[in-house]
């Protein structure tokens, strides 16, 4: 659905989609970035570049480069240097949301936390009973 929004950057007025998330007139100036950038990447020489490079090289801003990398408009088989950070713990991946380790980490939670519903559960059916002690 469309909604009506100010740009994040230049805080003008327009109608936010799932296909944009800034004005037109920031829209075209991401587009003239990406291009610089494609077209620096497109060399040989410039394949492996790293993040730091191609923003060096290029001046794009970090985030509008891990944006297209992680929507996929800059590909990283053909860059294998690129990538956008972890949404937990901010390490550079290549693919989905979370690293390895933070997939490691939220999978043993999960475990963890079903085995604690379980033992409840089979506290619950057992019963507890508690009695009173003359002295």
């Amino acid at each position: 659905m469309s909604e009506v929004m100010n740009c994040p950057r230049c805080n003008a007025l327009f109608m936010k989609n799932k296909f944009r998330d800034v004005c037109e007139k920031c829209f075209k100036e991401d587009e003239k970035m990406y291009e610089t950038v494609y077209q620096f990447l497109k060399k040989r020489e410039n394949r492996a570049a790293t993040m730091e490079t191609v923003i060096n090289q290029t001046g794009v801003e970090e985030e509008l480069l891990y944006k297209w990398v992680k929507k996929g408009r800059i590909q990283t088989k053909m860059f294998p240097n690129l990538g956008y950070p972890c949404d937990k713990c901010g390490k550079i991946i290549t693919s989905g949301k979370l690293c390895q380790g933070c997939t490691y980490e939220l999978k043993k939670d999960l475990q963890q936390y079903e085995a604690n519903s379980e033992w409840k559960e089979k506290m619950k059916e057992q019963g507890t009973y508690y009695t009173m002690r003359d002295k």
